[in-house]
């Protein structure tokens, strides 16, 4: 699949956050608040397009979910950029609702695909579980799980998970999408506050993957299933009825990682290929 860049345009990459508590997930619907639209709308408008953009997102966040670190790419006719590149941010700033910022818009190096040239996605799932509830101030951002949970059971049974590996049993099929991943680091900690965060960084995530793997593991963590718990489901390889898909508000995509600039066309060619485990290929 090419990804040129038509002659006369150029791709700007832009960094961008926002709290997902009133969008319907990133990508844009039929009478639906989303962030593409919300974003869209406003980028045609302050560069006075003729014709709708279409952006390009890391990772197409569900409804309810925030951002810290999104990244998208829009390719912008040149002569537009190159007298109104400078002012965009600004000019965003004024137009977008106030649940979400565009923080950089710079043209993107050669071979750059927002999708496909990422490396991986990092998660944060933040979990309260003080018997009082969460901090007010919180309360949009943190879940509130009414038995506390052991850290660090949480950590040993995140180790089994860590890896290649089909995770269908975390995940929601999408017919002709593969459910492998790499999961490269989950572990818990707490905060000073005494939340519990999970930090879930991954080459790519399915839907509903990070949701349902901190379901897995807070089982674990108040003592309603053992450490090997989470491990079994993902080699089962099926949904299982007791994990649940914890809520959305607590779930912030923090940062997505790229290659270096001389890399980037090749990972975008290569992440576009249907992945199989060893042995199935």
């Amino acid at each position: 699949m090419s990804d040129e860049i038509e002659p006369g345009r150029v791709r700007v990459r832009l960094d961008l956050s926002y709290d997902g508590a009133e969008f319907s997930g990133w990508a844009k619907q039929r009478n639906r608040r989303t962030v593409q639209g919300e974003l869209e709308s406003a980028i045609q408008t302050v560069l006075r397009l003729p014709e709708p953009v279409d952006l390009t997102v890391a990772g197409r966040t569900d409804a309810g979910v925030h951002a810290r670190g999104q990244v998208a790419h829009v390719d912008l006719p040149a002569e537009v950029w190159a007298v109104e590149g400078e002012r965009l941010r600004r000019r965003l700033a004024g137009r977008l609702p106030w649940d979400v910022r565009v923080w950089k818009a710079e043209p993107a190096p050669d071979g750059f695909n927002a999708r496909f040239s990422a490396i991986w996605r990092r998660y944060a799932y933040r979990v309260g579980d003080h018997e009082a509830g969460v901090d007010p101030l919180l309360r949009g951002h943190v879940l509130w799980h009414d038995r506390p949970v052991d850290v660090d059971l949480m950590n040993e049974a995140a180790e089994k998970l860590l890896g290649e590996h089909d995770f269908a049993a975390y995940c929601k099929k999408r017919e002709g999408a593969t459910t492998i991943r790499t999961l490269l680091e989950l572990r818990w900690e707490r905060t000073p506050e005494g939340v519990a965060v999970a930090t879930v960084r991954a080459d790519a995530f399915c839907h509903n993957m990070v949701r349902a793997l901190v379901g897995a593991m807070i089982l674990v963590g108040d003592g309603h299933r053992p450490i090997g718990f989470p491990g079994e489901v993902l080699a089962g390889q099926v949904r299982h009825s007791a994990v649940n898909v914890v809520r959305p508000h607590g779930l912030t995509l923090e940062e997505v990682g790229y290659p270096a600039d001389e890399l980037l066309a090749a990972r975008n060619r290569e992440a576009r290929n249907m992945r199989t485990l060893p042995g199935c290929r």
